[in-house]
């Protein structure tokens, strides 16, 4: 296709919109507008409303010509035909949401990449290779706690029978693993969960920021050259349950002041190597007003766009909290805190690894093009802030997504819409209809260029 082919090419707002509100009807959280599309979402993975969602994904794909194929991790690849035989350029993002989660985290890539698959109808647009869309399974990592896991089994570094054991942890006391809920919803498929078995020729995410940038600097999109490095833990602090009134600070083994003492010692060695760190879960034992928690467990969550410095965040942090068990601590959290004769054992578990990932060269290049397009705009070379013009910029995903997984196996390029004041994992999370229609049509045009691109050489 020429660029005058592509300039003409154009999604339509209105049906975007309408594809994103009508399927948040399933699994509608939170409400906090007055509007009827100002609800949050609550889609958890495998849950009755996501399979609503899968269903319609399916549905409307197959109305489209596309053959669908669910793998063994519930993964839905919808491909539409093109003139020559290969693997597919995809865009791919997810339909589950966190449990108060917004309507836009995942649900936007995923319904652009439909509206892309309908532009193309609209036009009779024929491509020289295959084009798809992907749903992938549980990238939240919320009712399952391991983020993005069914690409990672796609990747071939998660494997199958661990993220088929996975428990559901939503609600509490659920029995529910991954497998007995792919088959109570009827999307256990029999294609393996692999690279080989179903390859992608590129992978394009367009993806909410989930950060302040684009909106504060007036930006309409942002092409992301990588993902920052992260680490999740479960840190485990063994005390001493006592009487809250018969027991004097000198003889406590208080696992909750220890831990408090611990997120306190994350936040500050994270700050000092201009990482970041939060603690998102906490349970404790035995639960009651007047006893001394015995048993602390906690989430811990280390991010940087460099794998060395979450490293030594990570290192600092066991040094640290190995250290604020001791009365004799000289960490500045154990400051002020009244010694005992007792103390509190710490452990640590690693949840969770995923290294730094850089996006690829090729597809970053048709994503800006894509994006320039947007405003007539030569393709101009970035400033020093990495700023693409008045319009655009480079930037880090502070967030992991599939894409990190899809990047070890084929070409891959994020786009990202802004997010109004960086609000997201929250019911008011909210995007503009104009920025979704700009991040989709940057989505379109940058799969249709990367079509062109493999035409040109042959592959």
């Amino acid at each position: 296709m020429t660029e005058k082919d592509l300039a003409s090419l154009k999604v339509q707002q209105d049906r975007l919109m309408h594809d994103i509100h009508s399927t948040c009807e399933w699994g509608k959280g939170e409400r906090w507008g007055d509007q009827s599309t100002e609800t949050g979402m609550s889609r958890l993975s495998l849950s009755d409303t996501d399979k609503q969602a899968r269903d319609w994904f399916a549905e409307t794909t197959k109305s489209l010509g596309c053959k669908v194929t669910t793998d063994a991790m519930g993964n839905q690849f919808a491909v539409r035909p093109g003139l020559n035989d290969g693997a597919p350029t995809y865009a791919g993002s997810h339909l589950d949401t966190q449990p108060t989660g917004g309507r836009y985290d995942g649900i936007l890539g995923v319904t652009a990449g439909v509206e892309m698959l309908r532009t193309l109808n609209d036009n009779w647009v024929e491509t020289n290779y295959p084009t798809g869309v992907i749903n992938w399974t549980n990238e939240e990592g919320a009712r399952f706690p391991k983020s993005m896991v069914s690409s990672g089994v796609w990747a071939g570094d998660i494997p199958i029978a661990d993220a088929h054991a996975l428990k559901s942890v939503i609600p509490a006391n659920d029995t529910a693993t991954m497998k007995s809920d792919l088959e109570r919803i009827g999307y256990l498929g029999s294609t393996p969960c692999s690279h080989t078995a179903m390859p992608i020729a590129a992978h394009f995410e367009l993806h909410i920021e989930q950060g302040p940038i684009l909106e504060a600097e007036q930006r309409r999109v942002g092409i992301v050259r990588g993902v920052q490095s992260y680490k999740w833990f479960t840190i485990t602090v063994r005390g001493k349950e006592s009487h809250t009134g018969a027991t004097s600070f000198a003889h406590r083994a208080d696992a909750l002041l220890l831990a408090s003492k611990c997120v306190l010692a994350s936040h500050r060695i994270a700050t000092k190597h201009n990482a970041l760190a939060s603690t998102g879960i906490l349970n404790l034992r035995p639960g009651s007003t007047n006893t001394v928690p015995g048993f602390v467990e906690f989430s811990l969550d280390i991010r940087s766009p460099s794998n060395e410095t979450v490293e030594k965040v990570e290192a600092e942090c066991r040094a640290a909290f190995s250290s604020l068990t001791s009365d004799t601590s000289s960490e500045p959290e154990a400051a002020h805190s009244h010694p005992s004769s007792l103390t509190c054992d710490i452990s640590w578990r690693t949840d969770f690894v995923s290294p730094a990932t850089s996006c690829h060269k090729e597809c970053i290049s048709c994503a800006t093009a894509a994006a320039a397009s947007l405003v007539d705009s030569s393709v101009p070379e970035p400033d020093a802030e990495l700023n693409l013009g008045a319009w655009g910029k480079l930037m880090t995903s502070g967030a992991g997504h599939d894409s990190v997984y899809t990047s070890k196996h084929a070409p891959t390029c994020m786009i990202f819409a802004p997010s109004r004041d960086g609000v997201s994992h929250n019911p008011r999370e909210f995007t503009t209809p104009e920025g979704c229609a700009d991040g989709a049509q940057v989505l379109l045009g940058a799969v249709v260029r990367y079509d062109r691109l493999r035409w040109e050489r042959g592959r």
